[in-house]
């Protein structure tokens, strides 16, 4: 358990990190940052984006499932308020960013998975 949360933080910090270096409206301050950022990344898409999924069901149905894309961009502005030395410059970013982060995930999640 305690080797998938490492490499979930892991993966976080390589999206963001990726992100930072894509992005000029998204910057960190210090290598530190960046890791707190993906442990609160981390936190937040585990225990608010499930709600928000629910909460949001009829608009995310109705736009079959691409809502969920804002719902990311949330998540990560909300990183964002909670780290300090993390910024975002606006919400557009952060949608662009979240896709990014996104498939970065997943990329990085296939490749180092063995279970």
């Amino acid at each position: 358990m305690l080797r998938r949360m490492v490499l979930r933080i892991f993966i976080n910090a390589a999206a963001l990190w990726f992100t930072d270096i894509l992005f000029s409206g998204i910057w960190f301050e210090s290598t530190g940052s960046l890791v707190g950022a993906a442990i609160v990344f981390g936190l937040l898409n585990t225990f608010l984006k499930p709600v928000l999924l629910i909460f949001t069901l009829p608009i995310n149905l109705l736009t079959l499932g691409l809502f969920t894309v804002v719902i990311n961009g949330i998540i990560l502005e909300l990183t964002d308020f909670f780290v300090d030395s993390f910024h975002i410059s606006s919400f557009g970013v952060a949608i662009l960013a979240a896709i990014i982060i996104s498939l970065v995930s997943v990329v990085l999640q296939s490749i180092l998975n063995d279970e």
